[in-house]
């Protein structure tokens, strides 16, 4: 049904990117006021090693510092062949689970110690809005409600870097078959987990910041077959670094367009404001596809950076592609 990726992933990449990136925009977001926040502060993980035998063994996790270790619940679910090689290496596990973007427990990205204090167990995930058939989902639920599959993502961060995740989830029309939307409902609204006793933010937000975090897509992006939801990484449940227990994945589009730990998915008429393009509308666009001939005000597109062993300075860095290389799954709903 879909072919593969071309491999041009190896090529050598341009010397576009400053190398001062990803240092700058540490430095902007803890100096300048609400009005001026940056960046795509959601999204990531990562898996183990070079070869398609690493990914397979994915009990042997290594979690971050005090998170609670599960018995695997997802051993024997099938890999989708279709997203099953991402024509890269496979971001370390053990560096994914400490190199995290999760806004709502710190503006760094070494917040998997802050993450583990969110609730997870109970959890409540409310669909409503514009439906035919409003429900409500537990976190088991979800394990039981539709059929979960693995697969492996690239995915790429509006900071200019890069990583390789192994997913499981379902599909997003799964959840937009059950709810039926009615016909006026243009747009989904995914809206984040925020208590503010346990999600304090960022030291430097200057007068408040629109919590809680809300993103968006149209309906016929959550109708595309590569919009996911993530319930779980590496063969276990997602850690809450990562958005526990379920998250949004969506690998044409920048990181900061998915939600972590979600709590409502609403089905509305209207564009609904969202967090990043609410904070800076010039910045960080409602599509925010990832465009290499696009430049962030600030820096490059043009290339990324690998997350790997070593400095964040001298990761591999290699070329952009349109929607991520994503193009003839998504290109034609934006035509």
């Amino acid at each position: 049904m879909f072919s593969h990726l071309p491999p041009d992933w190896q090529s050598k990449s341009s010397d576009i990117s400053l190398e001062t990136v990803f240092w700058s925009r540490r430095k902007f977001l803890k100096t300048l006021g609400r009005g001026a926040i940056a960046a795509g502060a959601l999204s990531l993980a990562g898996c183990q090693n070079n070869t398609d035998a690493a990914v397979s063994a994915l009990d042997e996790t290594l979690e971050a510092p005090g998170a609670t270790r599960f018995k695997n619940p997802f051993k024997g679910t099938t890999r989708n062949p279709s997203f099953a090689n991402p024509q890269r290496e496979l971001t370390p596990q053990k560096l994914a689970a400490s190199y995290n973007n999760f806004y709502e427990f710190g503006e760094t990205k070494s917040i998997q110690t802050a993450a583990q204090r969110l609730p997870t167990d109970p959890w409540t995930i409310e669909v409503g809005g514009l439906v035919q058939n409003p429900t409500k989902y537990d976190r088991d639920d979800l394990f039981k409600a539709f059929d979960l599959e693995e697969r492996i993502y690239r995915f790429r961060c509006v900071e200019a870097w890069a990583m390789v995740v192994p997913w499981i989830g379902f599909p997003m029309r799964k959840i937009l078959e059950a709810a039926d939307p009615k016909p006026e409902a243009r747009f989904v609204k995914f809206t984040s987990f925020y208590d503010p006793k346990i999600t304090t933010g960022p030291l430097f937000s200057f007068g408040g910041l629109p919590w809680p975090y809300v993103e968006s897509l149209r309906i016929d992006e959550m109708a595309n077959d590569l919009a996911f939801f993530a319930v779980g990484a590496y063969g276990e449940l997602l850690p809450k670094q990562h958005g526990a227990p379920i998250r949004s994945v969506l690998p044409w589009k920048y990181g900061f367009k998915g939600p972590k730990s979600i709590v409502k998915i609403e089905f509305v008429d209207e564009q609904p404001a969202t967090f990043w393009n609410t904070l800076v509308p010039d910045e960080y666009g409602f599509i925010a596809n990832v465009n290499p001939e696009v430049p962030h005000p600030r820096w490059s597109q043009a290339s990324e950076r690998l997350v790997g062993d070593g400095p964040a300075l001298s990761w591999t860095r290699i070329p952009t592609l349109p929607y991520n290389g994503y193009g003839e799954f998504v290109a034609n709903l934006y035509t």
